[in-house]
């Protein structure tokens, strides 16, 4: 799966089946705010959410940015993957 991050619009975005996957972002000084991530429906449960998390936080990490998940699946995925919990900061 091919992500990029379309600054444009604010989004990491990914075609995917039924269309497009992307999570949309606000950046802030030394950080970037998660504010909604969308699968479309032909592509949910087939890995792609978190394929594009995954994505979108390594790339954070990457530009040594802190995170504020405010996209409950990306908390969650947080949540479910500890090695991450060091980007998040608490609010936004």
């Amino acid at each position: 799966m091919d992500v990029i991050d379309n600054k444009e619009e604010q989004r990491y975005e990914a075609q995917v089946p039924g269309g497009l996957a992307f999570v949309q972002y606000l950046m802030k000084p030394g950080r970037i705010v998660l504010v909604h991530t969308e699968v479309p429906e032909e592509s949910e449960g087939h890995g792609v959410g978190d394929a594009l998390v995954r994505f979108v936080l390594d790339d954070a990490r990457a530009r040594e940015l802190s995170v504020v998940p405010l996209c409950p699946f990306i908390a969650a995925w947080i949540e479910r993957h500890p090695d991450y919990k060091d980007l998040v900061r608490a609010s936004g």
